[in-house]
């Protein structure tokens, strides 16, 4: 028993260091402290269950209390009883943590801050693995198996990060989990007393054998080839032998860095969680003989599915192999076009992404290596392999100038054109549709219909934009910002994306920075600089920017003559047209701060979606968790229901046909009746043992002591004599024995009785004589049914053990060490 409390600990500090990798998630290490109380907790509540020698679901039982206890200290509601227990209000309190976990995940961006939800979750995951993971190691005695559950711990990182992940927390939950399966192979040879070498000198406990140095050695080395082989493998990871080299054409600059893949970033919540930091930092710098630019691009989201929209994985060229001019367009489609060439220089301060921020349309590069490629149509330059950390490159590019003349020319889109397919796609929504039918009425081409869906945005049509946002009861959130008119860039992006495609026009949403803090002609853009707008595709000229929120609200916003602001005042015909440029001074400075208090997009989060709405969903999942335990917990006691039936109608059969022989040979009552012919005898046999294995596994319900030494009659002897059976059931319980005495025993099986109705009886009696637990426990969790399926399983796995270890004397036989030991010598 020490040594099995000794295996607790090991297991729960073996969690603890399987949960290194979450520190890549934090800022902080608050999430490590609440995970060691709540894991020593559930470590203390298992070792004081063994220590009373419970079984083991009570094991678990108390460890699953102690994990509520420990949730409930760290995160109180306020409405616990004498601020430990908790109550109704407690775990409504949790539920509303875990809905409110959804949400955060998706707004917010890694390292992230010590939020009271996002720290509930982990808690709770990391001490629902520490209680599987000890009841692996110690209650079933299968350490191997705990690190299942370890490394679902380290795919939470990998999964939400867009660089790879550091290979160093996960050495160390390696450490924990060899140091685990060391512990419990001391364990295991301590039981065994004195150990000897094969020359016959004592050996310590902790010296490890011959074979089990070989099998250490054999496991570190494994280790260390799955840490160490994703860091040399190019294309894995942008690891050591990335470095060496830049395995293209240009020049490096640095290191390449971790990259991700482009098609899986979360662009929306990348961008809600640094909108969302409480402070500002700098992300990149840039410097541009543009007098005006626009706003610095480097991703779109075109792939409109059920969560909303997103990004396609970008196809693409190296960057060292050129890239496409706009300017190399046919010049009948350039009337009311003006293409200028500039250039800019990026440095990047803090802003780690497998894509690279420039100006629209790049002609070329500089100090970018050929790990980087560009996608012409999403006109985004990106990696699979690098990250944009640290990065500093120059390029030229052609801004682009159009009037609203020449947008209006520009023939629609063909039915069958590519373009069309891929870029209109929307969920059809009745109050979308009504819109956009209302606003697009009259207008005779896309840039008309374009610009109505545009000016709709307007703070005179109710729109405006605010720091918190409202829910709504549509149950989807498009209908619910086209409603309450209220939210932040994110949201009118992909609201007037959405509408422009359901007018039957291409559409996207374009991530970028907008150009402020300027000094000289160098922009220092921030985290509350990042900004989200909408590019609308026109056929022979390409993808036109417009900016649908409201322009006041957005340091730096930027308008242009075919994309005006609609709240600006209207000009006389005589007055100049609409100003093409930022709407706030960029020299201004640093933004207020409160731009770096924006809350999260809550409407629009991971794209434009259909989502259901904003309520609590937990009860739901709470029900339906609970109505799976409870199938679970009848599935015991429907099968122990249903083998009783079976029984019971088999020796129903046998009496049947017991009382029509004997009504045809004229047997009085009581005497023994021989069957004669072979299937008389064989049915009979079958029909005294399924009896008697009723009458068995009806004891072992009500625990009541079987004895296996002990021959039927005997045990029906012993039943009597104890009193467990009285009256009727006396008689009842020695038929059976009779019965099953003469099945095993006699030439010839003998009938005394009806089978069925001495079952029944002897159940009524062992029942009237039980307490209440014992026949609540008869019921509902039959013991002859679980120890019946804990034999099979200690079958499956001493089968699987003994496949294994036979599998593995047949690869010992081709052991390159045997084969060089056999080969005779010279």
């Amino acid at each position: 028993m020490r040594g099995r409390r000794h295996l607790g600990f090991v297991a729960a500090a073996a969690t603890l260091l399987a949960a290194a990798p979450m520190s890549t998630i934090y800022d902080r290490w608050t999430w490590l402290v609440q995970c060691a109380v709540v894991v020593g907790l559930i470590a203390g509540a298992a070792t004081l269950t063994r220590w009373w020698r419970a079984p083991v679901w009570a094991q678990g039982l108390s460890m699953v209390a102690a994990l509520l206890l420990g949730l409930t200290w760290i995160f109180p509601s306020g409405q616990e009883l004498v601020s430990l227990l908790p109550t109704p209000g407690t775990l409504t309190h949790f539920g509303s943590l875990l809905a409110s976990s959804g949400e955060d995940m998706r707004s917010y961006g890694v390292p992230v801050q010590d939020l009271d939800s996002l720290l509930f979750i982990t808690a709770l995951g990391v001490g629902g693995v520490a209680i599987v993971v000890d009841l692996l190691t110690v209650g079933m005695r299968r350490p191997a198996l705990a690190g299942l559950p370890m490394l679902a711990i380290y795919s939470v990182p990998v999964a939400v990060h867009v660089d790879s992940v550091s290979a160093v927390p996960f050495v160390i939950g390696a450490v924990g989990f060899l140091w685990l399966l060391a512990a419990d192979n001391v364990d295991r040879v301590r039981h065994f007393g004195r150990r000897f070498t094969g020359d016959g000198r004592d050996v310590d406990v902790w010296e490890p054998s011959p074979l089990a140095a070989a099998g250490r050695r054999l496991a570190v080395i494994g280790v260390a080839v799955a840490v160490l082989l994703p860091l040399a493998v190019p294309g894995m990871t942008s690891g050591l032998l990335s470095q060496l080299g830049t395995g293209g054409g240009g020049e490096g600059n640095g290191r390449p860095g971790q990259g991700g893949s482009p098609g899986r970033v979360n662009l929306f919540a990348q961008l809600s969680g640094e909108l969302n930091r409480s402070e500002q930092r700098d992300m990149v710098k840039v410097t541009t003989n543009d007098p005006d630019p626009f706003y610095l691009r480097f991703a779109v989201a075109d792939d409109f599915g059920r969560t909303g929209f997103g990004p396609r994985s970008p196809e693409g060229a190296p960057v060292t192999q050129g890239l496409p001019d706009p300017r190399d367009m046919s010049r009948e489609q350039n009337a009311g076009i003006t293409r200028t060439q500039y250039q800019a220089e990026v440095e990047i301060v803090d802003f780690a992404m497998p894509f690279l921020p420039v100006y629209t349309a790049p002609v070329s590069t500089r100090n970018v290596d050929g790990n980087w490629r560009y996608d012409p149509t999403m006109q985004v330059l990106y990696s699979e392999r690098a990250s944009s950390r640290n990065k500093k490159y120059s390029f030229e590019f052609v801004r682009s100038e159009y009037t609203p003349a020449a947008l209006a020319a520009a023939p629609q889109l063909a039915p069958e054109h590519a373009f069309r397919k891929l870029y209109t796609t929307v969920e059809p929504v009745r109050e979308v549709e009504e819109l956009v039918g209302r606003l697009t009425t009259g207008k005779r081409n896309d840039y008309d219909r374009v610009r109505a869906i545009y000016d709709h945005f307007s703070r005179k049509n109710g729109f405006s934009y605010a720091l918190n946002t409202e829910g709504g009861t549509s149950g989807q959130d498009i209908v619910n910002f086209l409603t309450n008119k209220v939210g932040f860039c994110q949201q009118y992006a992909a609201a007037m994306t959405w509408l422009v495609r359901e007018a039957g026009v291409p559409a996207r949403v374009a991530f970028g920075f907008t150009s402020a803090n300027r000094s000289s002609n160098t922009y220092t853009l921030t985290n509350n600089n990042l900004h989200a707008w909408t590019e609308v595709y026109f056929t022979g000229i390409g993808w036109v920017p417009f900016d649908p929120t409201p322009a006041a609200s957005i340091t730096g916003s930027w308008r242009s003559e075919w994309a005006p602001d609609p709240d600006a005042p209207e000009q006389s015909p005589t007055a100049p047209s609409a100003s093409a440029g930022p709407t706030a001074d960029p020299s201004a400075g640093a933004e207020s701060p409160d731009g770096a208090e924006r809350p999260l997009d809550e409407a629009f989060d991971g794209g434009a979606g259909i989502a259901p709405d904003s309520g609590p969903r937990w009860p739901l999942w709470v029900v339906a968790v609970a109505v799976l335990l409870v199938l679970l917990l009848t599935v015991p006691a429907l099968r122990r229901v249903l083998l009783r039936r079976r029984r019971q109608v088999r020796a129903a059969a046998a009496a049947s046909t017991l009382a029509s022989v004997t009504a045809d040979g004229d047997v009085p009552p009581g005497v023994a009746r021989v069957v004669l012919s072979d299937s008389e005898l064989a049915r009979a046999r079958a029909d005294a043992h399924a009896a008697w294995d009723e009458l068995v596994d009806t004891l072992v319900d009500f625990r009541v002591r079987v004895d296996p030494a002990e021959t039927p009659r005997a045990t029906a002897d012993r039943l009597v004599r104890e009193g467990l059976t009285a009256g009727t059931a006396d008689e009842a319980v020695r038929l059976l024995g009779h019965a099953e005495e003469r099945a095993r025993y006699a030439r010839e099986p003998l009938r005394h009785g009806p089978l069925a109705d001495a079952l029944r009886s002897v159940r009524r009696a062992l029942s009237a004589g039980a307490d209440r637990r014992t026949r609540l426990v008869a019921a509902t969790l039959p013991p002859s049914v679980l120890y019946r399926w804990r034999l099979a399983a200690m079958d499956l796995s001493a089968g699987f053990v003994g496949f294994t270890g036979r599998f593995r004397d047949r690869l010992l036989r081709w052991s390159p060490r045997r084969v060089l030991a056999n080969r005779p010598s010279r």
